[in-house]
């Protein structure tokens, strides 16, 4: 398989008071994917881009020649896209497809990714692929998501027959950290981790008495093993999460 690199941009800092104490917010996703997790944090802290992973992506003539040739093509009845990430390979899946398929996403950065891409959303879970095994119930079903990622969705829809094909079409790599990137992350009151691979990179430098906010369960068990504070607070968790952090900050 061919992996390609994402690009990169520049990270900013923006300086501000949260009542009484100044609060350093980390923002931890690749460059350029962290302006949903800024809008939430607004004005209320200091924030700083710290990335603690990178991802390459396959080519699309190999997602699509993976997808055209695998057993149940033209026949899916549900799909599934546990990352923004694919957003590129969204436009390969349509002949995959049959009828009125239903549509399952993990992240609202996904569900948006889908909507642009002419797809009705049938359910969104704000954290862990798992989560959506619940609501699917039509199979055959396409997976979008990333290379040896967690495995759960699928043998849940396995043990139920619903035929799942997983097609990856990512890989998440870690950082090494600098010096720099060490120092910010080491300062900061509040830090953003969006994945158990996230984590691994970030832990060893993380703060003790800082907060972690992850979007689910899976991360939420990943940090919880090392790390006492932490929280559940993407989306709309993230205000009642708010909240707590600034009860014990200010």
């Amino acid at each position: 398989m061919n992996w390609r690199g994402s690009s990169e941009t520049t990270s900013t800092e923006r300086h501000y008071r949260a009542g009484v104490a100044e609060v350093l917010v980390a923002l931890t996703r690749e460059f350029g994917h962290n302006e949903e997790l800024r809008a939430w944090v607004g004005s209320r802290a200091e924030v700083v881009e710290v990335a603690l992973t990178t991802t390459t992506y396959r080519t699309r003539a190999e997602v699509e020649h993976e997808i055209r040739e695998s057993r149940n093509f033209g026949r899916f009845a549900s799909l599934v896209v546990t990352s923004a990430r694919a957003h590129e390979f969204l436009g390969l899946v349509g002949t995959a497809l049959v009828g009125a398929p239903e549509v399952f996403s993990v992240g609202a950065a996904t569900s948006r990714a889908l909507t642009r891409s002419g797809f009705d959303v049938t359910v969104e879970s704000p954290g862990a692929a798992s989560e959506l095994a619940a609501f699917i119930t039509h199979g055959p079903v396409l997976v979008l998501a990333a290379r040896r990622g967690r495995s759960e969705l699928i043998d849940e829809l396995n043990a139920r027959s619903l035929e799942p094909t997983l097609v990856e079409c990512y890989e998440t790599h870690a950082v090494e950290l600098s010096d720099e990137a060490c120092g910010q992350l080491a300062r900061a009151d509040v830090v953003f981790i969006g994945a158990p691979s996230a984590w691994r990179v970030a832990r060893a430098v993380v703060r003790e008495d800082a907060w972690v906010l992850v979007p689910g369960t899976t991360t939420f068990e990943e940090v919880r093993a090392a790390h006492d504070r932490v929280l559940i607070g993407w989306g709309e968790e993230f205000a009642l999460a708010w909240a707590r952090v600034m009860a014990t900050t200010s």
